[in-house]
């Protein structure tokens, strides 16, 4: 919605400078000469420059909110996650991003230890996730996720922690 304001915005902006340059006056032409051009010529100008108004309108947030998309499916440091990593991010997002940090899903938990700062291997994540942890304030329980989702979630944790 507030794309959709920020384009309607721009769009009017635009469309209010342009009507205000199209009417500005120029010089009187001298005594018995004619500047003016015919109206048809006036019309067709002014319809192309709506058309650009417009279009420029549309476009530039269009490639503003494509960009940031094919932002959300990159990860922090440029890694590239294989389709398994990226199942363990959304897991990871749904069940651990509460408690633990890691940048890499702009995670800022306060309970669990920073995994940027741990920067885990995929075997130790895997272990606290089968095991749970029950170390200094926090107690995180064992198998939140299991099987497979389990491997896929030490795989990303262990691919973008710290990176």
């Amino acid at each position: 919605m507030a794309i959709a304001v920020l384009v309607v915005f721009w769009v009017i902006a635009g469309l209010a400078v342009f009507l205000i340059a199209m009417r500005a006056t120029r010089k009187p032409p001298r005594p018995g000469e004619s500047r003016r051009e015919p109206k048809s010529v006036r019309r067709a100008f002014a319809l192309a420059m709506l058309v650009v108004f417009v279009g420029f309108g549309l476009a530039l947030p269009a490639f503003a909110v494509i960009a940031d998309s094919k932002a959300d499916d990159e990860v922090r440091g440029g890694v590239d996650l294989t389709n398994a990593q990226a199942h363990g991010r959304e897991l990871f997002t749904h069940n651990c991003a509460t408690c633990h940090t890691l940048a890499a899903s702009n995670a800022v938990g306060l309970v669990g230890p920073n995994l940027d700062n741990l920067r885990p291997n995929e075997a130790l994540v895997l272990n606290a996730i089968h095991q749970g942890r029950a170390r200094g304030q926090g107690q995180m329980p064992a198998n939140l996720v299991t099987a497979q989702d389990a491997k896929d979630v030490a795989a990303y944790v262990s691919a973008v922690a710290g990176r």
